[in-house]
């Protein structure tokens, strides 16, 4: 039986994770794969001897376990905030601001660009900005400073037409993966950061991690330093220095298992938030400890279709055929 690093060195570095997993899954629980465009794993059929299912790769959701309208939702943040309050779950707040003239006509007003500059100056210039409708935290930054929104809304409008304004919040962050209310895995969610070589400058090794990230598709870290000598400063080798505001781990970022300290109030919220927008399989992205109280919690966002490398990388097969076969079983190829 080949092994998952056997099933991923056999196909192109391209090739979408979830249909690398897929394909592993697949020999595992004696289905059929059979891809259908190419070489890509764009598109790819999974089949028992009774039935078969199609599944996209790339943006497409690899869990057709959720219903489109949850998964849709669960994709604008704004909504998921407003579905959560008013199930009485906490958020984060914010609001919602659009970059573009167009369309204008069949929206409210209070959502265009001079209302996100008033809206950040009641912030007192301080904010986490995100796209509405962005993921692997793309473009989702901390901002301050009067001129600060202005620069980042120009920044963002040649790929989004939206973005997300909430208050920044500090806090330890979690995601907590779901399977019908059940806890697959939690896992604490940590900053990516500059590690230095003795040999470069921070301001070079700030170069070189953006341009890994726009390799990758994604953008800059936005990272700023307080002065010309800070940025010029060569850390020694070994030394980190973490770069604030997402923690996705496509931008950087990284994950460990770890639990909170009130972890099963922690599970119940994830579990309520979930619930709430009719999601079977979430990822659950939350705060815990806000401004140092343990018992704070709020959700950061939902996630429907959340990436799970990481439990390749961290050797958790086990885990990636427990969702695998619940995705199956979802579809009718696989049975009690």
């Amino acid at each position: 039986m080949r092994t998952l690093p056997e099933f991923r060195q056999s196909r192109p570095v391209f090739y979408p994770d979830h249909a690398i997993h897929a394909e592993f899954a697949c020999a595992r629980f004696g289905l059929n794969f059979t891809p259908l465009e190419g070489d890509t794993g764009l598109l790819f059929r999974a089949a028992s001897a009774t039935a078969s299912h199609y599944f996209g790769g790339g943006r497409c959701s690899a869990f057709p376990q959720n219903d489109a309208t949850a998964a849709t939702l669960a994709n604008d943040k704004y909504f998921t905030q407003r579905i959560l309050e008013e199930a009485g779950i906490s958020t984060l707040s914010g609001q919602y601001f659009f970059l573009h003239p167009r369309h204008r006509a069949h929206r409210p007003p209070g959502h265009d660009r001079a209302d996100a500059m008033t809206y950040f100056a009641h912030l007192d210039h301080r904010a986490f900005a995100k796209p509405l409708h962005g993921s692997r935290g793309d473009f989702a930054r901390p901002l301050a400073g009067p001129n600060a929104l202005a620069d980042y809304m120009d920044e963002v409008a040649q790929f989004y037409d939206s973005i997300l304004l909430q208050p920044i919040v500090r806090g330890d962050e979690y995601r907590i993966f779901l399977l019908d209310g059940d806890e697959i895995f939690t896992v604490r969610k940590f900053p990516p950061a500059l590690t230095g070589d003795g040999v470069h400058s921070l301001r070079e090794l700030a170069a070189a991690h953006d341009r890994d990230l726009q390799t990758h598709g994604l953008s800059p870290s936005g990272v700023a330093f307080d002065d010309a000598r800070d940025a010029d400063r060569i850390p020694p080798l070994g030394q980190r220095q973490e770069l604030p505001g997402r923690m996705n781990r496509s931008a950087g970022g990284a994950m460990a298992f770890a639990r909170p300290h009130h972890h099963d109030a922690a599970v119940t919220l994830a579990r309520r938030a979930a619930q709430a927008l009719g999601l079977r399989a979430a990822a659950v992205d939350l705060f815990t400890n806000i401004d140092s109280d343990p018992a704070a919690m709020a959700v950061i966002e939902i996630n429907a279709n959340p990436s799970i490398r990481f439990l390749e990388d961290s050797g958790r097969n086990d885990l990636i055929l427990t969702i695998w076969r619940h995705t199956f079983m979802s579809v009718g190829l696989l049975h009690v």
